[in-house]
């Protein structure tokens, strides 16, 4: 066993943390470079979010993401992490047509993305049977109700869910649906917050909370929201730690400023000849002495 074997977090980890009432953390990404800087600080979860549709690709919401995409942005999260569960999460369309396919999606995953985990959204009883055929065929999966953002054409737009009696009554029986059928984790996004502490404490499972309190097992956010690179709508259940867009932002409004006024490139950013150029062109002058220019 190497030692980044000993370091990853796994699925047995994760439902060890809740045994011991350890709050688990997870944070999005969709890159290599976001990927290091959440695994180096310690995140327990990464979920490679159908949301980059809307946070990288610019889309209006989810829909149009293709497993392509997913898979491509999956395999560079998973090459910049040593330590964190991966998750990748299925797309609209890659688990309807038929359990065949579904399965073939998401082994997808984990063969060729390196991925360690699936999520599903919903818990219908062709959902509950899909889990069913993909745990047995040894993939991991996450559970998600509540807010389900590919649901988008039948909700009509993002809104809190289980307000009403009914409404929470059939949440938290899709929860101990989706324990049933062996997820080893369920998302809960946007309901009451004493909704996701009924659920939580009814499962074995860890909850994974978004906008669903503080009683959840553990948290988890949209890395770009978290440090103010987003540009759009921003939830109630979003707290910023930083205002990245707006240091960003700054630093290319300099970069011009400098390139306008001929600034930059200046000598100490600009590579030097190990000569004197002579008076007849490049080949007569005298060598330079101790330089020590890279390459």
């Amino acid at each position: 066993m190497s030692e980044n074997d000993e370091k990853r977090i796994t699925v047995p980890v994760l439902r060890e943390k809740k045994r011991r009432g350890e709050k688990i953390t997870a944070l999005t990404a969709y890159d290599y470079p976001t990927a290091k800087i959440v695994d180096r600080s310690g995140i327990d979860l990464i979920l490679v979010g159908d949301s980059l549709g809307m946070v990288v690709l610019g889309y209006e919401d989810t829909i149009p993401v293709t497993m392509d995409d997913m898979i491509h942005h999956t395999r560079a999260v998973a090459r910049g992490v040593k330590s964190a569960l991966v998750v990748g999460d299925m797309p609209y369309f890659s688990y309807h047509l038929s359990e065949e396919n579904a399965v073939a999606n998401a082994a997808r995953f984990i063969k060729e993305a390196g991925a360690r985990a699936v999520k599903i959204e919903g818990a219908s009883p062709r959902r509950l049977r899909l889990i069913e055929l993909l745990v047995e065929a040894e993939i991991p999966v996450m559970g998600h109700v509540g807010l389900t953002p590919q649901s988008l054409c039948r909700l009509g737009r993002f809104k809190v869910q289980g307000k009403r009696r009914e409404d929470a009554g059939r949440i938290a029986e899709s929860a101990r649906r989706l324990e049933s059928a062996g997820v080893f984790s369920v998302v809960l996004e946007c309901i009451p917050m004493e909704l996701a502490r009924v659920i939580s404490e009814s499962l074995e499972v860890p909850t994974i909370g978004i906008g669903a309190g503080p009683h959840c097992d553990g948290q988890i956010l949209v890395f770009h929201d978290l440090v103010g690179y987003s540009n759009g709508y921003l939830p109630k259940f979003v707290k910023r730690y930083a205002d990245m867009g707006a240091v960003l932002g700054e630093a290319v409004s300099g970069y011009a400023a400098d390139v306008r006024r001929g600034a930059f490139p200046d000598d100490q950013h600009s590579y030097h000849l190990g000569w004197e150029i002579g008076p007849d062109g490049l080949g007569n002058g005298e060598e330079r002495k101790n330089e020590t220019e890279d390459e």
